[in-house]
């Protein structure tokens, strides 16, 4: 799995090392402060073997292997939204550590939107599966750096943002500047709030440190990427950098996710994520089984 450390600045300046997911290229996150060495773990993937529908916990092991190897201290674990692309390790890593597991609060919004697409009313509980719901606007602490929660629709209605210091993590918002921005086309996602999400983050000062959520196969690099500052995406981000207006990143955003496809893992995933990253309940034969609704998408 590539790794990539990017050192604290000084006071107010976690040290993050990211990490890529190749199967579903997802950018994987642990934070430190560096004074405490406090820790928060942030997307991690469940792997997960689509024509098997077997899960494994590969990638969630190497996350606390990178926890001791930078002498960290983990005190949460993070999810920024439900995502579709991947299962969530926030279960497992919850259930190996004891250390408690947050999301964003409209998350209870997404629940119900899916709840009816899967025909399960009732089956998500995100104030049961989750330990905190997170407001937009919402602090904590991380050690001695402080934590904002920053509400970032438009992938999902409910995406959160995490600034901690001089370092925020965007998800599935900006991608890395040559990759442009990510699709808003899913149920409740705006290609409209996307904008607009984006241009919130923008106005984070100009030397922010900006860790994205995915980072897919590029063509003109060798190597995935995942930071970039404020100043680096609004010059040079193929969607949206030198000044596009927002009507032409809405028209470009909404052709763009019309000839996308499905996530290979998005019907399997959403089930999961939902429940924190737990498998649908067992049924009498002790197994779990992901139910898929026909004809919908």
């Amino acid at each position: 799995m590539f790794t990539r450390t990017s050192p604290s600045r000084g006071i107010g300046s976690p040290e993050v090392v990211g990490f890529h997911d190749p199967a579903t290229g997802s950018c994987q996150y642990l934070v430190i402060d560096p004074a405490t060495r406090a820790a928060a773990l942030i997307d991690i993937v469940l792997d997960f073997d689509v024509p098997a529908c077997r899960t494994s916990t590969r990638s969630a092991e190497w996350a606390l292997e990178l926890v001791r190897k930078h002498d960290a201290d983990l005190r949460l674990i993070l999810d920024t939204h439900p995502h579709a692309d991947h299962l969530s390790a926030g279960a497992w890593l919850r259930d190996r550590t004891g250390v408690p597991l947050w999301t964003g609060a409209k998350v209870r919004e997404i629940a119900e939107l899916w709840a009816d697409f899967y025909n399960l009313p009732g089956a998500f509980d995100p104030d049961r599966d989750f330990d905190r719901l997170l407001e937009d606007g919402e602090r904590f602490a991380l050690g001695d750096q402080e934590v904002r929660v920053m509400l970032s629709p438009g992938h999902t209605l409910g995406s959160v943002s995490f600034v901690v210091g001089d370092a925020a993590f965007v998800h599935d918002t900006f991608m890395h500047p040559d990759s442009g921005t990510s699709r808003a086309d899913f149920p409740g996602g705006s290609a409209s709030a996307l904008h607009d999400s984006l241009t919130v983050i923008l106005a984070l000062p100009d030397d922010t440190r900006l860790f994205v959520g995915h980072d897919y196969d590029s063509k003109t690099r060798e190597e995935p990427a995942w930071e970039s500052t404020v100043a680096q995406q609004r010059a040079h981000n193929t969607h949206l950098g030198g000044g596009t207006s927002r009507e032409a990143f809405i028209t470009l955003r909404e052709a763009r996710d019309a000839t996308l496809k499905l996530p290979q893992r998005m019907l399997h995933a959403l089930q999961v994520n939902l429940r924190g990253g737990r498998l649908p309940e067992p049924e009498a034969d002790g197994r779990s089984y992901f139910k898929l609704p026909a004809n919908r998408f």
